[in-house]
């Protein structure tokens, strides 16, 4: 297990690098990364072992934590896509509108939702036109969402600015454009005790139709754990399990809030993280273990989850961790 950050700076020091600078600068005190016991990679001198240009490629452990602005670009604060994950239907972009600004979604082989983290906006189809109230924060309340179709084009239009979450799946399907009323998204209180969290289904499996794409919010209290017990999602078992990609998206409540986020392996070789996450901030699991995620005592922790995979049936199953099975009873 390897942290995938170095201490992160205090207030008297120089600030976190920006979406310019290399995101993991390890310094010369950092502890060096263990060894694995598989094989390691092929080097870019041997090209007769690399794998088709097409096929995507798993990130190493230290590439699954993804800092603030480390893959930030002209249109987007956040881009994480099939290529840069390395896996092939989960994607998350998040934009940064200044009053009066738009943004053009193109998209593509994927079916995406719009859903404001800040802010109101207006998104415009060919065909559609959604006036999306938004919210004050992540933190605030629920927000209603527009959901676009593959093959789509969208204008993102904000009067007043505003920052907006775009999640996405490679999809095979072309859905309606749809417009998804707040009232009607299911909030699920999970957990009890240190582990209860609220947790906001607007695009669950059983909440909302799309293709592939299933995203969640969750909110946990400061102090508390959420994503506990550990479980996965990384092989398809007909009733049991379902496979499913996921990207993690933090926002912490005040100034200086961090939490940790966990990955653990559930196979020789898998995914193995510890990160300390901040605002905007995110964390890839293409497989292993995933939780807890622990919020500071004091500021709350959110997290916007996104998921697909390349099962036939859009489905949310889980297997529970079984060292934690006993003790916690699953989600109570």
């Amino acid at each position: 297990m390897t942290h995938t950050e170095p201490q992160r700076p205090s207030r008297t020091e120089p600030q976190r690098p920006s979406g310019t600078e290399p995101h993991h600068r390890p310094s010369a005190t950092e502890p060096q990364r263990p060894s694995r016991t598989e094989p390691q990679r092929p080097s870019a001198t041997e090209p007769h072992h690399r794998p088709p240009a097409t096929e995507p490629q798993r990130p190493a452990d230290h590439d699954l934590y993804v800092p603030r602005g480390a893959t930030a670009d002209a249109q987007h604060v956040l881009d994480i896509g099939p290529e840069r994950a390395g896996w092939t239907h989960s994607s998350l972009r998040v934009v940064e509108l200044a009053p009066g600004g738009t943004h053009t979604l193109t998209a593509g082989d994927s079916e995406w939702i719009v859903l404001p983290l800040e802010g109101a906006c207006t998104v415009r189809t060919a065909d559609e036109e959604f006036q999306l109230l938004g919210r004050e924060s992540v933190f605030a309340a629920v927000t209603d969402f527009a959901y676009v179709p593959r093959d789509a084009r969208a204008q993102i239009a904000s009067g007043a600015g505003g920052r907006f979450a775009l999640a996405g799946a490679k999809c095979e399907r072309r859905l309606p454009a749809r417009y998804g009323p707040a009232p009607e998204v299911p909030v699920e209180e999970r957990g009890s005790g240190t582990c209860a969290r609220l947790v906001r289904n607007f695009a669950s499996a059983d909440a909302f139709d799309c293709d592939k794409l299933i995203a969640v919010e969750v909110v946990t209290p400061g102090g508390n754990w959420s994503s506990y017990p550990p479980h996965k999602h990384d092989e398809h078992r007909p009733g049991e399990e379902s496979e499913l990609e996921e990207i993690y998206y933090f926002e912490i409540d005040g100034p200086n809030g961090f939490g940790y986020q966990r990955v653990s392996p559930s196979r020789a070789g898998g995914s193995d993280v510890l990160a300390e996450v901040r605002s905007g901030d995110a964390v890839l699991v293409p497989d292993g273990w995933h939780g807890p995620s622990i919020a500071q005592p004091g500021h709350t922790m959110y997290y916007l989850n996104v998921m697909a995979g390349p099962g036939g049936t859009r489905e949310w199953r889980i297997c529970f961790h079984p060292d934690h099975v006993e003790s916690t009873g699953g989600y109570r």
